[in-house]
């Protein structure tokens, strides 16, 4: 690990990028980056039936929300492709705010990165929504006290929604076509150098 004076500590991403956690730039960021993490993380820290990736559940959640909301749709979770993810009980502990903090502070220089305005657009939050009722449903052992009633778009899209999760690499393509799709940017040749 190196260790900048001004910067902190740190990390290195996939295309050998140095990025500072506490102090995050936006030459750091790196769309190549954002998909390969995200595609190798799983969602629900892997307690899924199958592996499922951070990166496809962005796809989805870009595909539902409103159409000028789809670049956000695609990046809200990006900031975990550079910290990693926390599950929601934890990551919304009192304790835990200097986290939150440090999240708010990536999310806002991924958003510079790609001219995106914050906060994250409501679409954007009822689409993840909804993809967590389908996510739940399809993907991990739900005990019966978890059932609830669904508002009916959630019934809906349940029945519309299929999941077939996709390994690493080719969830990682698909979140660069669909960046490509909604930018316009075509990625070089959708490697990390």
């Amino acid at each position: 690990m190196t260790v900048h004076v001004a910067r902190g500590p740190a990390a290195l991403t996939a295309s050998g990028r140095e990025f500072y956690p506490l102090s995050p730039s936006v030459d750091a960021i790196a769309i190549e980056d954002i998909a390969h993490a995200l595609a190798h993380q799983c969602r629900f820290n892997g307690h899924t039936r199958v592996f499922y990736s951070i990166a496809e559940h962005c796809v989805s959640v870009s595909r539902l929300c409103a159409p000028e909301d789809a670049l956000w749709g695609l990046l809200h979770d990006a900031a975990e492709a550079y910290l990693g993810d926390l599950i929601a009980p934890v990551k919304y502990l009192p304790d835990l705010w200097a986290y939150r903090d440090l999240e708010a502070r990536v999310l806002q220089v991924i958003a510079e990165a790609f001219s995106l305005e914050l906060p994250i657009p409501s679409s954007v939050a009822t689409a993840d929504n909804w993809m967590l009722q389908i996510e739940l449903r399809a993907l991990l052992p739900m005990p019966a006290t978890w059932h609830c009633a669904l508002p009916e778009e959630i019934s809906r899209l349940l029945l519309a929604t299929t999941i077939a999760p996709l390994p690493p690499e080719p969830a990682r393509a698909a979140f660069l076509q669909r960046f490509e799709a909604l930018t316009g940017t075509r990625v070089a040749d959708g490697s990390v150098a």
